[in-house]
């Protein structure tokens, strides 16, 4: 059952998951621009960042849900 803590912990896990993939994709963007070529560059830096955001929000969704639940089983 999803409590509106474990609702919580998951949409704060994917902001946390896209604002990683922004970061990623900005950075990793800007130094493979300077070493690769226009084609090769801009696609490693995305299919870095999709999978660095993805990972950061299925961690700290779990984490935080987890952490959510452990807070209702007190109450």
């Amino acid at each position: 059952m999803m409590t509106p803590d474990r609702v919580a912990g998951w949409a704060t896990g994917i902001g946390i998951g896209f604002a990683v993939f922004i970061i990623t994709w900005t950075v990793l963007n800007r130094l493979t621009g300077l070493w690769l070529p226009v084609p090769e560059g801009p696609i490693v830096s995305l299919s870095t960042a999709v999978l660095a955001g993805m990972a950061v929000a299925l961690e700290r969704g779990k984490a935080l849900s987890r952490k959510g639940r452990d807070l209702v089983q007190l109450r």
